[in-house]
């Protein structure tokens, strides 16, 4: 929650164990623990259990090791680094869905070899293209190594992550048990949270109402109770909102009458969220879903206005393409190179700007915008 002084480690194991613990310590330093607590689930036959142990009381901007482990056994020791203040970079992935997660991996492990000093990651939701799969589960965790032992990391859940292996929306409890999430005071645990870095406050939010709605009708009512709240509590200078369903509408390139591409058409849930964002002064907002690249013109009361929020629908990394499916919309300042490759972004924080910088596979970057306000 305070990536300052404390972070949340986690590891997940094919049987129970006895004494399950975290040990940390700083360089040459005493030895601590923290002991962990587990939880687990069944997909497809098989149980995995979950081990959760929360590291406190850490010093900001100190280097730690930590190990995992259990009655007689450790892992080798990961390091960790306490946020200290200051400027500061994370990378940004969109949806990494894939049929195949070898490029998923290669793009994964490339960006992070391009941006060592990234101090945390985010997945922008649809990690993978079928919550209940645990196969699909263990790819994308396999291909987010070592960045994942190194590194904090911020999920986003997204619809695909709520589908069981026969297709069908169910209760995402594969996503909810491997991501122990900061504790939002509700009932909605691990769908949506807010962390904060360095001066910049992250609300994350759980957009997939629809697929929700069976489960819990109120979804929606009660995130934006929160999010107001949480929005007006945090004294942080910057505020992002990550998301995975995006908030405007796109007409098909095969179905042009579908409806007029000329008009700025937003989905359901951006025209109640987005009086919220614009309420709480919120500068940028990160979605994905459609597999796309487009970042828009600043917009606010659902128009274009350079004092307004910055939407970026973020793109894809995964195998799961959509080469040449959208039309352009009329808020659209700019697009990926054409047919579409997979990519990455990555946000640079100082104190008087947001730089948020799109890149291909290769390391090109192709698009940048820069956020900025005076110094505090």
């Amino acid at each position: 929650a305070d990536s300052s002084t404390s972070r949340t480690i986690m590891w997940q194991a094919d049987e129970a164990l006895k004494e399950p613990l975290a040990e940390y310590r700083t360089d040459g330093g005493e030895i601590k623990t923290a002991a962990a607590e587990a939880a687990d689930f069944t997909v497809d036959g098989r149980k995995v259990y979950v081990y959760t142990a929360e590291l406190t009381g850490l010093e900001p901007g100190t280097n730690y090791q930590y190990r995992a482990g259990y009655e007689g056994c450790r892992t080798d020791w990961q390091t960790l680094q306490t946020a200290s203040g200051g400027d500061f970079k994370a990378l940004i992935f969109p949806d990494s869905q894939s049929s195949d997660y070898s490029g998923w991996h290669k793009l994964a492990d490339t960006a992070y070899a391009n941006n060592k000093d990234a101090a945390f990651f985010i997945n922008m939701g649809d990690l993978v293209d079928n919550g209940y799969d645990l196969s699909q589960w263990n790819a994308w965790f396999s291909s987010v190594e070592p960045m994942i032992a190194n590194i904090p990391f911020a999920p986003v859940m997204g619809n695909h992550e709520t589908y069981t292996l026969d297709c069908q929306v169910g209760w995402p409890t594969p996503y909810l048990t491997l991501f122990n999430l900061p504790a939002n005071g509700s009932e909605n645990q691990n769908q949506y949270y807010s962390f904060d870095y360095n001066g910049v406050h992250f609300a994350v939010l759980n957009s997939q109402t629809d697929e929700m709605t069976e489960f819990n009708p109120n979804l929606m009512a009660q995130q934006l109770e929160w999010l107001r709240n949480n929005l007006a509590n945090t004294t942080a200078k910057w505020k992002v909102v990550l998301m995975h369903k995006d908030v405007l509408r796109y007409a098909f390139t095969d179905r042009p009458n579908s409806f007029d591409p000329a008009t700025v058409q937003f989905t359901p849930w951006a025209q109640q969220l987005m009086p919220v964002f614009d309420e709480f002064n919120v500068d940028a907002v990160l979605t994905a879903h459609l597999h796309t690249y487009r970042r828009r013109v600043p917009m606010k009361n659902f128009a274009a206005d350079s004092s307004g929020t910055t939407y970026i629908l973020t793109g894809v990394a995964g195998s799961v393409r959509y080469a040449n499916l959208w039309q352009r919309n009329p808020a659209d300042a700019a697009l990926a190179p054409q047919p579409e490759d997979a990519n990455y972004l990555t946000l640079e924080k100082t104190d008087d700007a947001l730089t948020f910088k799109a890149y291909l596979p290769d390391g090109t970057e192709f698009d940048s915008v820069t956020i900025t306000k005076e110094r505090s």
